[in-house]
């Protein structure tokens, strides 16, 4: 007679297995590392064009010190999600590393518009354009990349309301259980 501890936890492997067959799954995981290789790749371009700029210079010509500050957390940012990309790519199960990623590539997405600014403005219109054409080829595995995060969010999700059901079955069962005669 099996324990109801092994019961269990054949149960909640089994749980996981219909969770994901339930959800339709999640995409490849092939197919995420793709976008994420894309995606480092685009990101891995953005540095060296941001090392001609100084914004430094540009306060000579009224630019703000403020351009210096995003400049360097612009750089800072699209560092720190190559990291994280690269560690999603390695264990894109992580929910996350995921979310962290998409955050940082949003928030690289939202100060580089305002930096082009600056660039267009104190340094050369043409640098912001290439800047900003790099960005938009990173939109679609940032689209990949948002709706792997929304897929891997719900899978998770259904995957923990199988196991609280089984869980909830489990204990009414324990419950109902005649007490062992001693």
């Amino acid at each position: 007679m099996r324990t109801p501890i092994v019961g269990l936890s054949i149960l909640l492997l089994l749980a996981g297995g219909l969770a994901a067959a339930q959800s339709g799954g999640l995409r490849p995981e092939w197919d995420i590392r793709q976008s994420l290789a894309v995606l480092i790749a685009d990101s891995k371009r953005l540095q060296p064009m941001l090392g001609e700029v100084n914004p430094r210079e540009w306060t000579a010509k009224g630019a703000p010190e403020a351009y210096v500050a995003q400049w360097q957390a612009l750089r800072d940012e699209i560092g720190y999600l190559e990291r994280t990309a690269t560690e999603l790519a390695k264990r894109p199960e992580r929910l996350t590393v995921a979310l962290e990623t998409y955050l940082r590539l949003q928030a690289i997405e939202s100060m580089m518009r305002s930096f082009t600014e600056g660039i267009r403005r104190y340094h050369n219109p043409a640098v912001a354009d290439l800047l900003l054409g790099v960005m938009d080829e990173n939109a679609a595995s940032a689209s990949k990349l948002r709706e792997y995060l929304v897929e891997l969010a719900a899978n998770l999700e259904t995957e923990l309301q199988i196991l609280d059901k089984e869980a909830q079955r489990c204990r009414a069962d324990l419950i109902n259980r005649p007490s062992p005669r001693r």
